[in-house]
């Protein structure tokens, strides 16, 4: 693999800096741990593979409940639009809280392979994007 010495990379972050931002990521390697460097672009990228779905559900009183099927989360709203934007909003504070207790979080089996998705919804980091970008299927009562 294509390894960088930490040593290197320290010595000459400004430039290193640049080229993961202007041409590509790289990997460093310090002692025996093993890192990946890279923009948000690229990191974008990667995580476009991973989508949120949920399954919709129109209640009796014709508002709107969604199941997130990739995380335990469940929101209501009167129309799908707000459920979209309640959904998307407890998705980022997830996140939030996910990445604050990343050691917590990452270490419980049920919960690490939420970690792509934490991460797409850090990286969109706006309420209303990831909304939009819930595919919705529909449920049955």
């Amino acid at each position: 693999m294509f390894m960088e010495q930490a040593t290197n990379v320290r010595k000459e972050w400004s430039s290193y800096c640049d080229g993961v931002i202007h041409d590509k990521p790289i990997f460093i390697k310090r002692t025996r741990d093993k890192m990946w460097f890279s923009n948000l672009e690229t990191m974008s990228e990667i995580l476009r593979a991973y989508s949120f779905t949920a399954m919709k559900y129109v209640e009796k009183d014709g508002s709107v409940t969604l199941s997130l099927n990739e995380i335990d989360i469940v929101e209501n709203g009167a129309t799908e639009q707000l459920a979209r934007l309640s959904m998307a909003k407890a998705i980022l504070e997830y996140a939030e809280e996910y990445y604050q207790n990343y050691d917590m979080y990452f270490h419980t089996p049920n919960r690490k392979g939420h970690v792509p998705y934490i991460f797409k919804a850090l990286i969109m980091d706006v309420p209303e994007e990831i909304g939009e970008s819930i595919t919705c299927l529909d449920g049955e009562n």
